[in-house]
């Protein structure tokens, strides 16, 4: 069995005095990457439901507007939505 020299306990400490500095950095930016990582998921996520959303709603206005391209229905809107009527109609309001 072979005896540890002071010479061999004075290079494990140096050692010891680098290395572990240098393991706490790595860890800290490994921690820091790992946080933004996280949080740029969770914004995708959010922006991912967020398009889904626009995307919808991008449908129903593109029907509006065809919908908007008939007479008739834009006379019917009109009639329902403010009130209007044609001549001799009668407009009942009920709450």
């Amino acid at each position: 069995m072979k005896r540890v020299t002071k010479k061999d306990k004075r290079r494990l400490i140096v050692l010891m005095i680098i290395f572990i500095p240098l393991l706490t950095l790595f860890l800290s930016n490994m921690f820091s990457y790992w946080s933004n990582i996280y949080k740029n998921i969770k914004e995708k996520k959010k922006l991912e439901n967020e398009y889904a959303l626009k995307l919808e709603e991008e449908e129903l206005l593109k029907s509006e507007i065809e919908k908007l391209q008939d007479e008739e229905y834009v006379a019917r809107y009109a009639r329902e939505k403010y009130l209007y009527s044609k001549n001799g109609e009668i407009i009942i309001k009920i709450d």
